[in-house]
């Protein structure tokens, strides 16, 4: 084998040191937030300056609705039912009192990759978990579990703040109870609201996703 000649040597290590500093700036790019199943079932607890509520979140984007059922402390059990031409039902299956209001705005429910985009700030230990942390346009902080990829908790800019209890992937809600009652469609008033329109995006009987919209 021939020697190099010593005048090319400055260029190959010059060549190899760009490669390999190349790779590992690569490995160290920052993580993306993973997108949402398509489909889960998740209960999550809230607390909003010291407004507790549990919510019993179904996603359900194949076949485009999400569900939240949601327990405000000691009071009613509210059903809010969004579908993704962007009709919302809010109600009570109360027997003493039947109670309704619906709603249309001009957006979906939230995509799986709604996250795309997001700013990452680095790594912080929330709730027992070691999470990876994004900032979406000043809306939501979100923390999702570094190792497992499932979200674990996230804070609006209002400042309610979300814990992930349970997280099951592929869980679906039969079809019948998806069904709004028959009292949601005797003399409905639909309001039209626009996407931007802060009024129906408070949450409590509205829906848990919908104040980032």
């Amino acid at each position: 084998m021939k020697n190099v000649p010593s005048a090319v040597l400055p260029v190959l290590a010059a060549i190899l040191i760009s490669h390999f500093s190349d790779g590992s700036s690569a490995a160290k790019s920052d993580p993306n937030p993973a997108p949402w199943p398509h489909q889960f079932h998740s209960l999550l607890f809230v607390n909003y300056t010291g407004s507790l509520s549990l919510i019993d979140l179904w996603y359900d984007w194949t076949n485009g609705r999400n569900f939240n059922i949601i327990q405000d402390q000691l009071g009613k059990l509210l059903y809010d039912l969004e579908w993704n031409n962007g009709t919302v039902f809010r109600y009570t299956l109360d027997d003493d009192k039947e109670e309704c209001s619906s709603s249309l705005i001009d957006v979906g429910i939230l995509r799986p990759n709604w996250l795309d985009g997001a700013t990452y700030l680095g790594q912080q230990f929330v709730d027992g978990f070691q999470c990876n942390v994004w900032q979406k346009v000043d809306f939501i902080w979100y923390y999702e579990d570094a190792v497992t990829k499932r979200p674990v908790h996230w804070v609006f800019y209002t400042g309610r703040s979300i814990h992930v209890m349970t997280f099951e992937v592929g869980a679906v809600l039969e079809d019948a109870k998806w069904q709004a009652p028959v009292y949601c469609f005797e003399n409905k008033k639909v309001k039209d609201h626009p996407a931007s329109d802060n009024n129906i995006l408070d949450i409590g009987s509205n829906g848990i996703l919908r104040e980032f919209i």
